[in-house]
C-alpha cells in the first residue's frame, strides 16, 4: 500500500484525497484546523469543501501534526494555496523530504518571492528535480466528486516518478497521463489563472463570449513567448495539460478566478472579493508575480499587464478592457 501525506483542506486536496483512497492508498491528510479533523473522524466528510464526499477513515486519516503526517509517507502531495506553502512548509525539518516524491498540485506561485512552488521544494530541501512532479490538466475538484470523467498530467523530469503518480489516479472516471515538462506545466497553470481572471474581468464590465474567445486565443499566443523567454523548450500548447487547464478555467461555472475577475469587474473592491468567495484565487498573486518576472524579460504581455493595472494599480476596469481589446487580434 502507497502512503500518501495530502496536505491542505481545501476542495482540490478533498478531490485528490477521494480519487487516492478510493484507488487503495494510505491518505494522512494534514489539516490546518482541529475542528476540521474532529469533524472528519465523526462524519467522515471535510465540512468545509466537497461535503457531499464520504471517506473511508480506515484509508483516510486527517491529523494536524505536520510533521507526523509528513514522516511515514513514500508520496508528499502539496495542495494549501501558493501563498500559505512555504510559511506551512517551513515548520518541518531540512531533511524531512529526503527519501519522499514530492508532487505539487498547486496552481500558483509562492508571492513576493516569485518562485515556483517546485522550484522553492527543491531549494528548501536540497531536493533533486527528479523527485519532484507537478499535477496539472483540465480538472476542476467539483467535477471529480460528482464523478465526471476528467483528465490529469503528471510533469516530472523523471518519467518514472510521473508514470507511478499517474497510476496512482487512474480509475473509471480520472484518465491520467505523464510528461517531462516540469517547469512548463506549472508556470502555464499559473497564468491560465491570470487569464481567467482578466475573462472575468471582462465579463464583469459587459463583454461577451466574442471577446472571451478573441482573449483566450491571444492568451495562448502570450503564454507561448513568456515560456520560450522563461523556459525555452519544444512543447505542443494545444495539450490538455497547458490549453486544456487554460480553457476550463477561463469557461467553467466552477473558476473561481474567472468569478473573482467577474466580481472586480463589477466594481467590487479586492478585499470585498475575497471576503465574500471565503476561496482563494491563485490568480490574484500570480499576476504579481508573473508581471515582475516580466520587467526582467520584457516579454510582450498585455493580458497580464492589464490585469496587474486593474488589481494592483487600481485602473478601472471598464478602462483598461478598452485598451485591452485594442491590443488584441
Amino acid at each position: 500500500m502507497e502512503k500518501i501525506a495530502m496536505l491542505g483542506g481545501g476542495s482540490w486536496a478533498t478531490a485528490l484525497t477521494k480519487i487516492l483512497s478510493e484507488n487503495g492508498a494510505r491518505v494522512d491528510w494534514w489539516l490546518r484546523a482541529k475542528d476540521d479533523v474532529q469533524h472528519l473522524l465523526r462524519t467522515r466528510h471535510n465540512p468545509r469543501y466537497l461535503s457531499a464526499v464520504q471517506f473511508d477513515l480506515d484509508l483516510v486519516h486527517p491529523a494536524t501534526d505536520l510533521a507526523d503526517v509528513v514522516e511515514e509517507a513514500d508520496w508528499v502531495v502539496l495542495a494549501v494555496p501558493a501563498a500559505f506553502v512555504q510559511p506551512v512548509l517551513d515548520k518541518l525539518d531540512r531533511d524531512a523530504l529526503k527519501h519522499k516524491k514530492v508532487v505539487s498540485a498547486i496552481k500558483g506561485m509562492l508571492p513576493g518571492k516569485n518562485q515556483l512552488v517546485t522550484d522553492y521544494v527543491a531549494e528548501r530541501f536540497r531536493l533533486p528535480r527528479t523527485q519532484l512532479g507537478v499535477i496539472a490538466g483540465p480538472c476542476h475538484a467539483e467535477e471529480v466528486a460528482l464523478e465526471k470523467q476528467s483528465y490529469l498530467t503528471i510533469g516530472s523530469p523523471d518519467a518514472g516518478l510521473a508514470l507511478a503518480f499517474c497510476e496512482l489516479l487512474r480509475n473509471r472516471y480520472v484518465r491520467a497521463h505523464p510528461a517531462l515538462d516540469l517547469d512548463g506545466i506549472e508556470y502555464c497553470a499559473v497564468m491560465k489563472n491570470i487569464i481567467a481572471l482578466t475573462g472575468g474581468i471582462a465579463h464583469g464590465v459587459g463583454y461577451g463570449d466574442n471577446f472571451l474567445a478573441v482573449l483566450v486565443s491571444n492568451a495562448v499566443q502570450e503564454i507561448r513567448r513568456f515560456l520560450q523567454a522563461v523556459s525555452p523548450l519544444q512543447r505542443d500548447l494545444s495539450a490538455s495539460a497547458y490549453l486544456g487547464d487554460l480553457l476550463v478555467t477561463a469557461y467553467s461555472q466552477f473558476s473561481r478566478n474567472r468569478t473573482f475577475g467577474g466580481m472586480v469587474g463589477r466594481g467590487y473592491s479586492v478585499k470585498s472579493a475575497q471576503l465574500e468567495m471565503n476561496m482563494v484565487a491563485e490568480g490574484y498573486y500570480a499576476v504579481k508575480s508573473i508581471h515582475e518576472i516580466n520587467l526582467k524579460l520584457k516579454v510582450p504581455m498585455p493580458i497580464t499587464a492589464a490585469a496587474y493595472r486593474v488589481l494592483y494599480e487600481k485602473v478601472s476596469p471598464q478602462v483598461e478592457m478598452e485598451l485591452l481589446k485594442e491590443q488584441l487580434r
